[in-house]
């Protein structure tokens, strides 16, 4: 693919800055804030060389290349980036269909995207760290055994101090001086204000009482708290002459937001946190076939509209706080159902661009995760085969929640993730691998019954 031709062309086919309000990207796919979805052609933009399909959802207008585009990113940036600015207060304003949950989606979408990568890589090195331990080739008191660790959980110890980066980025505020407020959280002086009383300490700030709360690993209140700052942030900019910004802005933004931020917004933001993450864990503990069910099945459904960002902060929360998590392995359930009915198409269709097409795909996932290639190029175009593996996902997902299977680190669905099952409890990784295999195989046969002999790529 030419990037750079790519990128100019798929800005030319949504309309060019006159129609672009806004751009991101996720792991797969370039997410434009568009004022006019109706103007564009989806067709003329699916025809471009390296884009696979296109989408609508969470208020965005969904282009998918796969996992390359960071690299388009980089080139539509070039081309589009003078041109277009991102809305100010970082949610999309393209269309009267926009809604406070697309806002949410979308900025969701914007802040984790960034930091998928950090987050999937150190899971794996979590995993196969107990995996060292379980066989006896690591000592938990070994300097080897601390400096893995303290390479495989970083990303999730300095979690506010990343959100905080990538949160600005995508409200427009400065992402250095909230990356400081993200640091000011975890900062050894501050924590030890805790004494040994942990969450829910008091100390004062000028005779104002503040709880103090343990901001390690935690995600919401530093979100919500650059949300915040980035409104005093832009006012500041607007209202201070230039001659005194490179002093001002900077001072007051910290002197205000920090305090701020440990006085009222960081004990709500986890308080919340910890509530949402309660109410979807009882509900999961309280039910989980129905859960298994409902995200092994329904993930994909989630995926093509790319709303499906709203649940991994759960997920990540979960992880960072009690280092384990039930959701997390159904959506590998889905995942190895969209491999199976790969599978039963494979055998079972003669045309050879079918057949191609879905030994790529199942390839891509087994190495990679990614789903959406083989979503939107054959499910979402043969309807039967997607429920294929919607009951493939469903009937494996409901068995890994009936076995209480849990991952130790937030990953994506696929072969190279596995260590992310890896527990001291060795039947979780084998109940795991059962699961899996029940989602692929149950997809593959549903799959192979869907499809016609003479079953084509739409």
């Amino acid at each position: 693919m030419d990037f750079k031709k790519t990128a100019s062309e798929i800005y030319k086919a949504v309309g060019g800055k006159e129609n672009i309000s806004g751009m991101t990207h996720c792991a797969t796919r370039l997410r434009l804030n568009l004022k006019n979805e109706s103007i564009v052609d989806d067709e003329k933009v699916k025809n471009i060389d390296g884009v696979v399909n296109v989408a609508h959802g969470s208020g965005q207008y969904q282009i998918l290349i796969g996992i390359e585009v960071p690299k388009l990113y980089e080139e539509f940036e070039k081309v589009a980036g003078s041109n277009v600015v991102n809305n100010n207060d970082g949610i999309s304003h393209n269309s009267s269909n926009t809604s406070i949950w697309n806002n949410i989606f979308s900025a969701i979408s914007g802040i984790f995207a960034p930091l998928l990568p950090a987050l999937a890589g150190s899971g794996i090195l979590r995993g196969l760290l107990i995996l060292c331990v379980q066989l006896g080739w690591i000592s938990e008191k070994s300097g080897t055994y601390t400096i893995w660790y303290t390479t495989s959980m970083a990303v999730f110890y300095f979690l506010p101090v990343l959100l905080a980066y990538t949160s600005a980025k995508r409200f427009g505020a400065s992402p250095y001086l909230s990356a400081i407020i993200g640091g000011a959280l975890i900062y050894p002086d501050f924590i030890s204000l805790m004494g040994k009383a942990g969450n829910g300490a008091i100390t004062h700030f000028f005779g104002i009482p503040v709880v103090l709360m343990n901001y390690n690993s935690t995600v919401v209140p530093i979100i919500l708290s650059i949300w915040v700052f980035s409104y005093l942030y832009k006012w500041l900019d607007k209202h201070v002459t230039e001659n005194l910004k490179l002093v001002i802005v900077p001072a007051v933004s910290l002197a205000v937001m920090i305090p701020l931020t440990m006085i009222v917004i960081g004990p709500i933001g986890v308080y919340g946190g910890e509530a949402i993450a309660s109410v979807v864990n009882w509900a999961i503990e309280h039910s989980r076939i129905l859960a298994g069910i409902l995200v092994g099945g329904g993930w994909s459904v989630l995926v093509s509209f790319g709303i499906h960002w709203a649940v991994n902060p759960i997920m990540i929360n979960n992880i960072a706080t009690v280092g384990y998590d039930f959701i997390c392995p159904l959506t590998f359930a889905c995942n190895f159902a969209v491999m199976g009915a790969t599978v039963g198409v494979w055998l079972k269709a003669r045309n050879k661009d079918i057949r191609s097409f879905a030994l790529t795909g199942f390839v891509t996932i087994a190495l990679s995760a990614i789903i959406e290639p083989t979503l939107f190029g054959l499910l979402v175009n043969n309807r039967k085969i997607w429920l294929s593996q919607i009951i493939g996902g469903a009937v494996g997902g409901a068995y890994l929640g009936v076995m209480h299977v849990t991952t130790n680190a937030f990953v994506f669905g696929s072969v190279t993730t596995f260590p992310a099952f890896i527990a001291k409890n060795g039947a979780n990784f084998m109940n795991a691998m059962i699961g899996l295999l029940i989602s692929l195989i149950v997809a593959a046969i549903f799959a192979y019954f869907f499809t016609k002999r003479d079953e084509k790529l739409a």
